[in-house]
């Protein structure tokens, strides 16, 4: 086994706008080219402009004829051809999807993305007995809407980046799609949203079965070029989506697997492999910005609480957050200061909390908290203190935040599934009442 080089998986076919570039010029290229995202050259720099910015501009009302110069667009992470692939993993375990590539010369060759690396994973280095039901709970929570719901209603959350695609479903069965990059199309030919999703909704639905194993779903991802699997049960009901990104996570906790056991085998990158054993071995079990818990840990530590919990017999319950309003963060001060205030609260809420008590990061401004040894009162109470202590918080630039709680009794029936969604429930009832509050869900209606 040989681990790609940098230049081997670079796509070098790739469309740049210059800063100076109007926006309206840069989604007719994206939509030529097919793509969520265009590279825009800021000669210091490298940004990218995408899907996510244009329904932006929509809801401020900006004109599409305003140079990309006058937008705040992120960074795009640069890397050498003299880099090893793993390197990549440090920026594409984050939210980037792309690093620009520059050769020796310090000249742009081109990008790599999520689909790059997928297209250069191995499928036989997988543990094939693994399926995707056994890491759906992973991927990050899917969207589904009926097909009479109109297009409008729903831009606004596309913009606020809650999510990048609608499951329309009847029955609870798939029957369409509804992604940014449809919006963008509506946006450019100047079409009437106000009409049901049913119109533009891409269909019919290719899906694969909870039961596909992960070499199968690599493959499938290869041949239909798409950026995340719709899952379906026996009834062929929907059951979850996992994307690109979550399937790289696994393959590359296979690829440290077979690190230990080719040894032999790997001698090109044993060098690298004594620098930073320590750091993916942190990566494997820790989110890369904030240090806490990822949700692969948070899911096997939650296993280990279920059992101790049923063995003494005492209580165990969560707490899910979402800080109010964190994408106003973002927009007003950037990302950098967005990173930095979670960074910030996920030491917070280290200092707040007690030393057994579990912090992930669920995702986003998402975090999840278990509580071992305690029931539902004083997680309430738990909830409570915290949500006051963050009100007085002051944050470097950004000042006060707020935060919405979520709360859930961990029972003897209960999966995690059932745990995360009355949590969830009870989160959308908070932020539904106003949002800096705390709601417990009991039950899941």
């Amino acid at each position: 086994m040989r681990f790609p080089s940098i230049s081997e998986i670079t796509t070098t076919s790739v469309i740049q706008v210059p800063v100076s570039a109007s926006v309206e010029t840069a989604l007719s290229l994206m939509l030529e080219s097919n793509h969520r995202s265009i590279i825009v050259n800021d000669e210091t720099c490298y940004r990218v402009f995408s899907a996510t910015d244009i329904l932006g501009m929509i809801e401020k009302g900006l004109a599409l004829s305003i140079p990309l110069n006058k937008l705040t667009l992120p960074k795009v992470p640069i890397i050498k051809t003299n880099m090893n692939i793993l390197d990549t993993l440090d920026y594409l375990n984050n939210s980037v999807e792309q690093c620009c590539v520059l050769d020796e010369n310090d000249t742009f060759l081109g990008i790599i993305t999520h689909t790059d690396i997928i297209s250069n994973i191995d499928p036989d280095t997988l543990i094939e007995n693994y399926r995707l039901r056994d890491f759906l709970k992973l991927g990050k929570r899917m969207k589904w809407t009926t097909k009479d719901v109109i297009i409008a209603n729903l831009i606004p959350d596309m913009t606020k980046g809650s999510f990048d695609n609608l499951i329309i479903v009847e029955e609870m069965r798939p029957i369409g799609i509804f992604t940014t990059k449809d919006v963008m199309k509506l946006i450019q030919s100047g079409k009437n949203t106000n009409v049901p999703i049913s119109a533009y909704m891409s269909t019919p639905v290719d899906v694969i079965h909870e039961d596909t194993s992960i070499k199968s779903a690599l493959e499938f991802i290869r041949e239909k070029h798409y950026k995340r699997i719709i899952t379906v049960d026996d009834n062929n009901q929907l059951v979850g989506t996992i994307a690109q990104k979550e399937l790289i996570t696994l393959a590359y906790s296979s690829w440290t697997k077979l690190m230990k056991d080719y040894q032999s085998k790997l001698i090109e990158i044993n060098d690298l492999l004594k620098h930073k054993k320590d750091e993916y071995a942190s990566l494997a079990f820790t989110d890369s910005l904030t240090g806490l818990y990822n949700r692969h840990k948070f899911i096997e530590l939650f296993h280990s609480s279920f059992r101790l919990m049923q063995q003494r017999q005492n209580s165990l319950s969560t707490i899910l957050i979402d800080i109010d309003h964190f994408k106003k963060v973002n927009d007003s001060f950037g990302h950098n200061v967005g990173d930095n205030t979670l960074s910030k609260i996920a030491e917070f809420l280290l200092e707040k909390l007690r030393e057994t008590d579990i912090i992930c990061r669920w995702g986003g401004e998402e975090f999840l908290v278990l509580l071992p040894a305690t029931n539902i009162e004083q997680a309430q109470n738990i909830a409570e203190k915290l949500r006051r202590k963050l009100e007085q918080t002051s944050f470097e630039k950004v000042k006060t935040l707020s935060a919405s709680f979520g709360i859930a009794a961990v029972t003897n029936s209960d999966t995690l599934e059932d745990v995360i969604n009355r949590a969830d429930h009870a989160l959308y009832l908070a932020k539904h009442n106003g949002r800096n509050c705390v709601k417990t869900q009991l039950n899941l209606l």
